[in-house]
Formats: C-alpha cells, sequence, structure tokens
C-alpha cells in the first residue's frame, strides 16, 4: 500500500469517527423531565381575528378558563404604527391589563418580525422608504413601545424580532443575515430597559442557536413536529421531522456551555402546518399535522427535552376548534397540562 492511499485511509477513518461522536452527541441518548415545568402559549390578535373569532373573548378564555398564567404576545408594527408616528396602542393595553389583572407573566415580542405570516410586519408607508430609513422607522417603532410598556408589571422578557436570524417570511432584502441591525435593536432596547432579559428566538430544526446566544441573553427556540414542504407552485408533501429530543437538549447545553445561556422552548407545534391557510381547509386535512392524539405526542416529547420552560403555537386554533367546530379535545387536553403549573 502506497502512502497517499495510506494517508487517505487514515483521514478517512478520522472523519468517520468525528462524525460517529457528533451523530452520538446530537441524536443518541436521553435526558430527565424536567421536575417543574412553565407551561405558556403564544397569542396573536391578528390570528385570532383572521379565523373569525372575538379575540377579546378568546384571551380571557386562555387565561381565566384554560388557565395559562405565561403568555407570549405577538404585535405587529402594521397594526401598531399603520401611519407614521400616529401609534394605536389601545387593543395592547388592553392584553397587558388584563394579563396583570390575571397574574400572567408576559414576553412582548417586538420588531420588524414578529410571529405570524407574512412574518415581517411593515407599515405600507415604512416599506416604501429606502433602506436605512426603513431601519430608523423600526428603531423609532420599537422606542415607543419599549418605553410604553417598560414599567408594566405583566412584562418579563423583551423578545427583540421572531427567528430574525432564520430565513423564513416575507421581508425586506435586507433583513437576513443581518446580526448588525439586530444588535442595534436589542442594544436599543437594553438602553431603554435594563430591569428584562431579552429573548432572541431561533429555528429549533434549522439552527445551531449559537448568534441568537451571542446576541441575546437567553435562547427561545421552536419546535416543530410534522410540517408541509413546499416545493413550487402548490406542489409540496407532509413530512416528519426524525429528531429526538435530545437534539435539543444537546444543543441546549453547548449554549450554556460556550455562553452561560438558558434556552427555552417558545414555540411548541400544537396547530396544522399546511399547503394553504388551515381555516380554508377540511377538518380532516387539518388534522392531518395536528389532532388530539399529535398534541398528546408533542406534550411528552417536548417534556422529553428536559426544558424547563415550554410555550404552545396554536392556541387560537384550540379556541376555534372548541367555539364554532364543537371539538374541544384540545383545549381540554391543554387544560390538564396548564394546572401542573
Amino acid at each position: 500500500m502506497n502512502k497517499k492511499l495510506k494517508y487517505f485511509i487514515y483521514f478517512l477513518l478520522i472523519v468517520f469517527i468525528l462524525l460517529a461522536v457528533v451523530f452520538c452527541f446530537f441524536f443518541i441518548g436521553k435526558t430527565e423531565v424536567a421536575d417543574k415545568i412553565d407551561w405558556g402559549v403564544d397569542f396573536s390578535q391578528m390570528q385570532a381575528e383572521s379565523l373569525g373569532l372575538d379575540w377579546k373573548q378568546a384571551y380571557l378564555a386562555i387565561i381565566n378558563d384554560l388557565g395559562a398564567k405565561n403568555i407570549k404576545l405577538h404585535t405587529q408594527w402594521d397594526w401598531i404604527e399603520g401611519q407614521k408616528e400616529k401609534f394605536y396602542f389601545e387593543d395592547t393595553d388592553w392584553q397587558l391589563s388584563q394579563a396583570e389583572n390575571g397574574g400572567v407573566k408576559i414576553i412582548y415580542v417586538v420588531g420588524v418580525k414578529s410571529g405570524r405570516w407574512p412574518e415581517c410586519h411593515i407599515p405600507d408607508w415604512a416599506g416604501s422608504l429606502p433602506e436605512q430609513q426603513e431601519k430608523k422607522a423600526a428603531l423609532n417603532y420599537i422606542k415607543e413601545v419599549v418605553e410604553r410598556y417598560k414599567d408594566n408589571k405583566a412584562i418579563k422578557y423583551w423578545q427583540v424580532e421572531n427567528e430574525p436570524l432564520f430565513n423564513f417570511g416575507k421581508c425586506p432584502s435586507w433583513y437576513y443575515d443581518n446580526k448588525e441591525f439586530l444588535k442595534q435593536e436589542v442594544d436599543l432596547v437594553r438602553s431603554l430597559d435594563s430591569s428584562r432579559q431579552i429573548i432572541i428566538s431561533d429555528s429549533g430544526e434549522g439552527s445551531m442557536w449559537l448568534s441568537a446566544a451571542e446576541i441575546g441573553d437567553i435562547v427561545g427556540t421552536t419546535m416543530y413536529r410534522k410540517a408541509w414542504a413546499h416545493i413550487s407552485n402548490g406542489f409540496g408533501f407532509y413530512f416528519h421531522y426524525f429528531f429526538s429530543p435530545v437534539f435539543y437538549t444537546r444543543k441546549a447545553l453547548l449554549v450554556r456551555e460556550l455562553f452561560g445561556k438558558k434556552v427555552i422552548n417558545v414555540e411548541l407545534q400544537a396547530e396544522p402546518w399546511a399547503s394553504v391557510p388551515f381555516n380554508g381547509m377540511p377538518l380532516s386535512e387539518q388534522y392531518k399535522t395536528m389532532d388530539p392524539e399529535i398534541f398528546k405526542s408533542n406534550v411528552e416529547y417536548a417534556k422529553q427535552t428536559g426544558f424547563d420552560t415550554i410555550y404552545f403555537w396554536g392556541v387560537e386554533w384550540w379556541y376555534w376548534l372548541k367555539t364554532t367546530q364543537n371539538q374541544p379535545e384540545i383545549w381540554n387536553e391543554a387544560k390538564t397540562v396548564f394546572s401542573e403549573n
């Protein structure tokens, strides 16, 4: 055997060993369920309204009937500041007031990309501005929000943007791969309110969370199990993520060891993910990616990551099922989960 071939075989052997070690670290093993899990929900007024719900009734039911004591609140820039420097805070004021009255703790999401399609919610007047002016307008919006609510007792954390480092959604060309602007936003929030930690969220399946950990005080991760993969022109297919719970556990361990920061789950799949908005399709189709049994399975899966903070994504859909479809099973199952809090 000549030397070149010998060295090449050694190289392949080393690569194989390294790949095996990486695979075992991220995919093999298990963790213990946290002694106490703080369960919460994500709530979007826009999403509730898109389902034809009375959003105030839905919000009150989440607090008073479901028993959720932790809510991640998604608000949209184009709703708050539909006209330049004319801010509409009435609905958000009400949501925070009800949270405070009900002893609910809020994660307040603020920024350009704040959750729910099309993800980036930019007012028409701002979207037509040159890039630097658009960024300046976004920072001014954040400043107005933080200054208004920094003394609100219900808010536990600020979350700056929603998955800002993950390329998903209809956003300006400058938005993605723009860590410097994200740092500007975070620095602004810190300068206005140093009393609260800042969450930076990232994709649970498509990221290692390292950049989010570098910028934020806490990393928030998503957790999805069944989804629709879009190919083109409406064509695609349903698929199931193959990751085991330890995949999230070990990534959280890396974040803790490298940055000394905590990872929480801020978005556990608990609604359908389909090719079109699910409220426009039969319930049987919706149930392909989320139904009562899948919901229970996702709860158990999330517990096995060992995370002690988990927020459900889809509470508006549960309420829609319960009140318009006479399908209260997921709502009722969630009530048993929240009774653990």
